[in-house]
């Protein structure tokens, strides 16, 4: 079978699921063994919800019963909010990231994105930030689009476009013979004055925030991250001013200083990975409240991948340097979000990312509240998602067993509703 027969084939049962995923009811009342109550960490016994529309209306022990009303029995599960993933890639998929971008047309690769997005949904993600579609400019706008109208599944999105770098940056074709004029996997911006001009035509094309690589390439030697900044505290302030004008944010790829320093001075929303942090960097994120979003999930993939032992031995080292710093970090009380870099490992398993945190030293309950509470205030969405309560969109996942005592049932999603519509049961 051809690539372009294989996409097509792929594309078809895409379509297929689709159309099997139920309208909203008018009323309906989800029962189950348990249900999550995120904010105080507690697991009530039974658990309902009632969903009128796209908006949940009660949820406890029990609820009303309107008359007419469908219901919805899980059995012997734990009810709880849809997952969030604050860190994903939707136009990436497992391989040769580089060569990606360059053989596999923006269309082919948005069909892809399609494809991911119904993955993740289907894995109980019902909400996630999309950071930078690599070379694929703003198509990720359309996927958005799209699952908005309800033309295709997928979680409630928040997008940033193609992301922006220096030249010679983390996303730039430095591997490639320069004679080809291969294409950086972002845009191009290096100074204040560019970055608000690649800003500008980011939210132009429908970018809800802004991404920008703020370090790179990241070298590691006897424990210690080397990693150069690419932009000054004083460029980065530019950028942060020039996204807010429009009610936008900024989050930065940053892994270590000074760079990770200069991002939370100049006001970002988010430090994106953050392998290794200063104690000063640490106290301006919980002063500020700006959280860390460590993606474990992602080096420990390239590190069982990796293709020779020389470079599974590195990742395995940045992950070590990285577990270890994440337990100062915990302890320094800097916030977190839990997000996966999903993309270069396959859509719809990143729930390892919770167990690894869990791993590493957060328990359960706060890594479900680092998902639930800091991830829907990270998307703009606090008191939309990420709890069940009157108000709130009816975005619920159902999962065997008790997720405060063991987190790995977030890997075993049985019934997945997004704005009161079943996609998974």
């Amino acid at each position: 079978m051809t690539k372009q027969r294989f996409l097509a084939f792929l594309f078809a049962i895409f379509l297929t699921g689709t159309l099997s995923a139920q309208s909203p009811s008018h009323v309906v009342i989800l029962r189950a063994a348990r249900l999550l109550d995120v904010e105080s960490g507690r697991v009530v016994t039974p658990g309902e919800v009632l969903v009128e529309g796209e908006r949940i209306v009660a949820a406890g022990k029990s609820v009303a019963h309107p008359p007419g009303a469908e219901t919805i029995d899980l059995g012997d599960t734990t009810l709880m909010p849809g997952l969030i993933d604050a860190h994903v890639h939707l136009f990436l998929h497992p391989g040769a990231e580089d060569l990606q971008t360059v053989e596999e047309s923006v269309p082919q690769r948005t069909i892809l994105a399609t494809l991911a997005a119904k993955a993740d949904l289907m894995a109980g993600f019902t909400a996630e930030r999309d950071m930078g579609t690599e070379g694929a400019g703003s198509a990720d706008t359309a996927v958005r689009d799209a699952i908005n109208s309800g033309q295709i599944p997928g979680p409630r999105l928040r997008i940033s476009g193609n992301a922006i770098d220096i030249l010679g940056g983390h996303e730039d074709a430095n591997r490639f013979n320069p004679a080809q004029h291969v294409l950086s996997n972002a845009t191009y911006a290096n100074d204040a004055e560019q970055l608000v001009e690649a800003i500008r035509g980011q939210v132009k094309e429908g970018a809800d925030f802004i991404k920008i690589y703020q370090t790179g390439k990241d070298t590691l030697v006897n424990g210690q991250l080397s990693t150069p900044y690419q932009y000054t505290e004083a460029q980065l302030a530019a950028a942060v001013e020039e996204t807010a004008r429009t009610g936008r944010r900024v989050a930065v790829h940053a892994t270590g200083e000074p760079g990770t320093l200069y991002a939370v001075q100049a006001g970002v929303e988010s430090v994106d990975h953050a392998y290794q942090l200063s104690d000063e960097t640490m106290r301006l994120m919980r002063e500020k409240k700006i959280p860390a979003v460590p993606t474990f999930a992602i080096a420990e993939y390239f590190a069982e991948h990796a293709a020779t032992p020389a470079a599974a031995e590195r990742e395995h080292n940045l992950q070590a340097l990285h577990a270890q710093e994440f337990k100062k970090q915990l302890a320094a009380g800097v916030p977190m979000a839990v997000g996966s870099d999903v993309g270069p490992f396959p859509h719809g398993t990143q729930a390892r990312e919770f167990e690894l945190m869990v791993e590493y030293g957060m328990n359960p309950t706060a890594v479900l509240q680092a998902d639930l509470m800091n991830g829907a205030k990270l998307l703009g969405w606090d008191g939309q998602i990420g709890a069940l309560k009157p108000g709130y969109y009816a975005d619920v996942i159902a999962v065997p067993g008790d997720p405060t005592k063991d987190i790995s049932v977030l890997k075993r999603v049985s019934f997945v509703m997004k704005g009161g519509v079943v996609y998974r049961r």
